[in-house]
């Protein structure tokens, strides 16, 4: 989706704005980079992820979302 790119360079040029967004970011959010990654499933693709410094902490996956779409959670669920 053309649209995604906006997301992507958002977050590829400030990661933490996601964390801004949390209630609860990780003290360690300025460590994080964003990366676009593709799960070999069926090819699975996801708008970005935001890779933790280290392997013990929280790896957050990013879903831009631009319409309505009711089953978006249901879907990603069965994944």
């Amino acid at each position: 989706m053309r649209r995604d790119s906006i997301f992507y360079q958002l977050f590829r040029q400030s990661p933490t704005l996601l964390f801004s967004l949390l209630p609860q970011p990780p003290i360690n959010a300025e460590q994080y980079r964003f990366d676009a990654v593709e799960v070999k499933e069926t090819s699975f693709r996801m708008d970005g992820v935001f890779i933790p410094p280290t392997a013990a902490d929280i790896i957050y996956f990013c879903e831009v979302q631009f319409q309505l779409d009711e089953l978006l959670y249901e879907r990603m669920k069965s994944r």
